[in-house]
C-alpha cells in the first residue's frame, strides 16, 4: 500500500509538471521514476497532437520516449532548451539536489544546465532537511578507479564528510554509466556543506562528474498525502 501511495505521488506530481509544457517547446527528459511518469503523459500529448523536441538524459529515457513517439533531438542539434523535467534522490529547502541514483547524473547535469528552467518532480519522501542520507554518486573515469577513490575520501573531509565509499555494482559487475564510467556511491550519512563538497569534489583529475546539483533547480514539484506543493527559489537576493 504505501509503495501504491508513492507512486501516486509520483503521478501527481508529473501531471502538474505536465501543466508547463507549451507547444514548440525544446525540452530535457529526465531519468528516474517520477521522470518516467512525466515521460508517459507527455507521450500521451505528442500522441494528441503536442508538437515539442526532447532531449533524454539516458538510454533508458531515450528508449521510452521513442516507444511513445515523442520527437528527440540530440543537443548538439539544439544547444538550448526551454524546459527540463527531471527527478532527485534528495531535495532540502533551498533546492539542492542529490542526483544520479540511476546513474545518468552526468547527462542529466549537462541537460539541466543547457536549459532555461529546471523543474523537479518528486513525492514527498525526497524531500530532507539535510542532504547525505541518499549516498552521493560521483562518476569516475575507470582508469585508477581505486585511487581515485581514495582521493574523494580524503577531499571529502575538507567538507566534513565521512564515510564508506565504494564502487556500485549491478548483478555482481561493475556498474558502468551509459558514458562507460564507473560510479562511486558516498555514503556520507549527512552533508552540511554541499557547496564546498562541490567544490573539493570538481578539483580532482578522476572524478567526471558528482551528484550534488547547487543552484540549478529553479523549481520543485512535490506531492504527498496532502497535496502538491511548490518549492522555488528566492531571487529576493538577485
Amino acid at each position: 500500500m504505501l509503495k501504491m501511495s508513492a507512486d501516486i505521488c509520483k503521478v501527481l506530481a508529473a501531471e502538474r509538471a505536465i501543466e508547463l509544457v507549451e507547444p514548440g517547446m525544446k525540452l530535457g527528459l529526465g531519468t528516474g521514476s517520477t521522470a518516467s511518469k512525466f515521460v508517459d503523459l507527455l507521450g500521451k500529448k505528442a500522441q494528441e497532437g503536442l508538437d515539442v523536441v526532447c532531449v533524454p538524459t539516458s538510454e533508458d529515457t531515450r528508449m521510452q520516449a521513442e516507444r511513445l513517439g515523442i520527437r528527440l533531438a540530440s543537443l548538439d542539434d539544439l544547444i538550448t532548451l526551454d524546459l527540463t523535467v527531471d527527478g532527485a534522490d534528495e531535495i532540502d529547502e533551498n533546492l539542492n539536489l542529490v542526483k544520479g541514483g540511476g546513474g545518468a547524473l552526468l547527462r542529466e547535469k549537462i541537460v539541466a544546465m543547457a536549459s532555461e528552467r529546471m523543474v523537479v518532480v518528486a513525492d514527498h519522501s525526497k524531500f530532507v532537511a539535510q542532504l547525505g542520507t541518499f549516498p552521493l554518486p560521483v562518476e569516475i573515469v575507470r582508469f585508477g578507479a581505486k585511487a581515485t577513490l581514495q582521493m574523494i575520501s580524503e577531499a571529502a573531509q575538507d567538507a566534513e564528510c565521512f564515510g564508506e565509499i565504494e564502487l556500485r555494482r549491478l548483478n555482481g559487475e561493475y556498474f558502468v554509466t551509459d558514458n562507460g564510467n564507473y560510479i562511486a556511491d558516498c555514503n556520507f550519512d549527512e552533508i552540511a556543506e554541499p557547496e564546498t563538497l562541490s567544490d573539493v569534489l570538481e578539483m580532482l583529475p578522476g572524478v567526471v562528474e558528482h551528484g550534488l546539483f547547487i543552484g540549478i533547480a529553479d523549481q520543485a514539484i512535490i506531492a504527498g498525502p496532502d497535496g502538491v506543493d511548490i518549492l522555488e527559489v528566492d531571487d529576493d537576493d538577485e
